[in-house]
């Protein structure tokens, strides 16, 4: 009894004041199963008690007493009741599980909403593995803690509890001695579970490192080949792996000093009975057939207390994923500093007035910068990588809030907006395009779902691939695997831009969008970003000056400041860092000409 006071105020302890509520939630809108699950718990409990009853009641009476047609009932009578027992095994176990499995997707689903609303700060500090551990393993060990928690502790409590109180009828000198060595398993198994609580959780932690390395290196599966870094890869791999196997051996031996000495109390109790009621027997304070009865009868007093202790790796596991996941679900959400106010029949005026930005742990990467961008302008942001012209880009859209001063469009406070409406009307190409396993018309399609065949085609013409889609045995419906592994780049670029002529944004943001291509197809994706910016405030992020000479107005940034800004031409009148990016271009040596730029530009600043 004490043992089990003891697992419900450790539950109590460990979940209740924070936890419990946000648990039980996930329960509510299966109570019916619940309901029928505890009772047919209940049943369980209450028809493993027929054995020991019947036993005592055929050698105390029917056998002694010649009773052959009452033995023979008893024993149909168990049969029956044990069909019936099995039947609801089944029903605990099926439907039991299938509860935990749906309040795991529903976990799973509150957990994907909750990733999907955090703000880009948070993925600059978890690994993409780390957040599918949780998703997964945790998860698994928390449907398993829904489901088998509540018919643990109520068929192992009701099953302790009404077979000491039956020992107790039979011999309550005897079935005390009994419960006396409760405490000396309780103090145990105190001692060994907060050991065992501690290598749990940093097993789950080095399973998240495992996953994040496993997935890292298998994103970069081609680069890898590529390098032919085989054996670096595994070397990185082995690191986590190696401590996990670590990790683990701690839990497991955590958990042999737990199961095992508890089991060795278990064990004292059968040697206890045996020898106490050895002496009762001996001492005519007992006679056989109760004596036989209690021996079986404290069989059933013990296997609810070690159906406890087997229940408490699974409390345990259940438990660490609990809070793991409630440590994503209580993360600050994006959409927290949010106006109310719907962006709508935007202009495209732009305007940085005095705006600073930096990274929690990092210095300025913007320096008080100012700018007006009108309605329908292209400005170029050329310059070193580094200085400011990607967060310039990742802060109108407010994938970061500015650490001072405000952002303005169509003289507004972007910040007024809501993050939907805001993002919305603004599309971003950049050089490194992200495509989602599927076919190329649900990647096309993702810039506006809604949209018909017919724009769909249109968007794809304008982005110069409608002729390679045709020429694809299942044109739109072709497959372009992972990430859109089975494209080239300037295949998947143009895809990229066709969805952005399907979103139809007011503002466009091109960052660094045909650094990575050759001239022929940089000539066909320059085209399609043309097209795409006629009509739209545009924002171009630039390394090849050719595709920015006809820009409104050229800025470049340096160290997080505006350090030169004006036409192509009025730039070279200059003869200041712009000059010599553009005389830079026409070098041999590109990436001799990186190196001198940056530090020309640096010493400009």
């Amino acid at each position: 009894m004490n043992l089990l006071i003891d697992y419900l105020l450790d539950l109590i302890n460990n979940i209740y004041m924070n936890l419990l509520k946000r648990f039980i939630k996930y329960y509510k809108p299966h109570k019916k199963i619940f309901i029928l699950d505890m009772i047919a718990s209940f049943l369980v409990a209450v028809i493993g008690m027929g054995y020991p009853i019947i036993t005592r009641y055929m050698l105390n009476d029917f056998i002694p007493n010649k009773k052959l047609v009452l033995v023979i009932t008893s024993g149909v009578s168990l049969l029956a009741i044990y069909l019936i027992r099995m039947f609801l095994r089944f029903f605990i176990q099926y439907y039991g599980h299938i509860m935990g499995v749906r309040m795991q997707a529903k976990m799973r689903s509150d957990l994907f909403i909750k990733l999907e609303k955090l703000p880009y700060t948070y993925y600059d500090e978890n690994e993409t593995g780390k957040l599918m551990s949780r998703m997964t393993n945790d998860l698994l060990e928390i449907s398993e803690l829904a489901h088998h928690g509540p018919e643990n502790i109520f068929i192992a409590g009701f099953t302790l509890l009404s077979s000491f109180i039956y020992l107790m009828l039979i011999n309550w000198i005897l079935a005390l001695i009994i419960f006396l060595c409760v405490p000396i398993l309780f103090f145990v198994t105190s001692h060994f579970r907060k050991e065992m609580r501690k290598a749990q959780l940093a097993s789950k932690v080095a399973i998240a490192e495992v996953n994040s390395s496993l997935e890292s290196s298998l994103s970069g599966i081609r680069v890898t080949k590529a390098f032919t870094n085989l054996e670096k890869e595994k070397e990185k791999f082995e690191v986590s792996n190696n401590k996990y196997v670590k990790a683990r051996s701690s839990a497991f031996k955590a958990m042999g000093k737990f199961f095992a000495s508890s089991q060795f109390i278990t064990d004292v109790f059968n040697i206890i009975v045996l020898l106490a009621g050895g002496i009762f027997l001996y001492n005519d304070l007992i006679d056989i057939a109760d004596y036989s009865t209690f021996i079986i009868s404290v069989n059933m007093f013990i296997s609810p207390i070690n159906q406890l202790i087997n229940f408490v790796e699974q409390f345990q596991n259940g438990t660490t994923g609990f809070k793991r996941f409630c440590e994503i679900m209580d993360e600050e959400e994006e959409t927290i500093h949010e106006g109310n106010e719907i962006l709508k029949d935007v202009k495209g005026e732009i305007a940085f007035k005095n705006v600073s930005f930096h990274y929690k742990t990092s210095k300025n990467i913007l320096n008080d910068v100012s700018f007006d961008i009108k309605a329908g302008e292209k400005v170029a942001l050329v310059g070193p990588s580094g200085g400011g012209k990607t967060t310039i880009c990742h802060l109108i859209p407010r994938f970061y809030d500015v650490s001072s001063g405000e952002i303005l469009i169509d003289k507004q406070n972007i910040a007024d907006f809501t993050l939907e409406s805001l993002r919305r009307n603004i599309g971003i190409v950049q050089q490194d395009v992200f495509l989602f396993g599927g076919t190329i018309k649900e990647n096309i399609m993702y810039g506006n779902p809604k949209a018909s065949e017919t724009e769909l085609i249109e968007a794809s013409k304008k982005a110069n691939i409608y002729d390679y889609i045709m020429s694809l045995p299942n044109g739109f419906d072709t497959d372009i695997g992972e990430r859109g592994v089975k494209l080239s780049g300037g295949q998947k670029q143009r895809l990229s831009i066709a969805r952005i002529f399907l979103k139809n944004p007011s503002i466009i943001i091109l960052d660094e969008a045909t650094s990575a291509l050759d001239n022929t197809t940089e000539m066909l994706i320059q085209e399609a970003l043309d097209e795409l910016c006629k009509g739209r405030t545009s924002i171009v992020v630039a390394h090849r000056l050719s595709t920015i000479k006809n820009a409104s107005e050229i800025m470049v940034i340096s160290n997080g400041d505006i350090i030169e800004r004006g036409t192509h031409e009025e730039l070279l009148l200059k003869n200041g860092a712009y000059k010599t990016l553009y005389e830079l271009q026409f070098r041999k040596s590109n990436s001799t000409d990186e190196i001198i730029l940056n530090h020309d530009l640096k010493m400009m600043n």
